[in-house]
């Protein structure tokens, strides 16, 4: 299984995400640069978390304009997986790749611990190794994670099942609609979310329920955890 990262000034999730997908594939991650136009053929590309440009103008606003989105785009085009955690999630929005917004936390705080979500739709590219309604931790550390949808936007991707994860049994952090922690576009390829599923993929991290969505975006198992 070949995968790629993404690499932008500021992101410092990236070697977790790299340590994690060699963990998981066996083999590590190429690493894209943000001037770079195109991204090798892959299975899986991701956007990791972290603070690109320093958070300027908007979170995720300048890196969602460097060269290597439009390679992002094309691939996603074509179909290829794509993952966008915590920074990542605001990146894909700011580049039009997913709808809505990612505002400042509910508390004007930085939250920093694990959550519980809910797995929304279990049949989507990344959720399929779940059971629906399904109850997993997760980690979460962001400021601006307050995910926003105008009511039209909101009714369409709630419809259309494009809700792949929800803050569950009162552990939303940042106050976002509909408790909505993670989505996935239209064309079912994309996903964005700000908890962190990389940080718990093994014991040494207490558990492993953030692995799965990666062995399902790359099609590694297809047992599906009872619910």
């Amino acid at each position: 299984m070949k995968t790629a990262v993404l690499v932008l000034p500021g992101l410092n999730r990236d070697r977790d995400m790299i340590a994690a997908l060699k963990l998981i594939t066996g083999v590590a991650p190429v690493t894209v640069w943000q001037t770079e136009t195109e991204i090798p053929p892959v299975d899986l590309i991701v956007i990791p978390g972290g603070f690109s440009y320093g958070d300027y103008l908007r979170c995720g606003a300048i890196a969602a304009r460097m060269p290597v989105m439009d390679a992002v785009r094309a691939h996603a085009k074509r179909g290829t997986p794509v993952i966008g955690v915590c920074n990542g999630f605001q990146i894909l929005v700011e580049a039009g790749l997913l709808p809505g917004a990612l505002m400042r936390n509910a508390s004007l705080k930085f939250v920093c611990r694990e959550v519980k979500l809910q797995v929304a739709n279990a049949n989507t590219l990344f959720t399929r190794t779940y059971g629906q309604g399904e109850i997993i931790r997760c980690p979460v550390a962001h400021h601006d994670g307050n995910y926003y949808a105008d009511s039209d936007t909101l009714a369409r991707i709630e419809d259309e099942g494009h809700v792949a994860f929800r803050y569950a049994e009162g552990t939303n952090p940042n106050g976002s609609l509909n408790d909505i922690a993670g989505i996935v576009s239209a064309g079912g390829n994309v996903l964005g979310m700000m908890p962190h599923p990389e940080n718990l993929i093994e014991a040494a991290h207490g558990g492993d329920d953030g692995r799965r969505l990666f062995e399902g975006a790359l099609g590694l198992t297809a047992t599906k955890a009872a619910a």
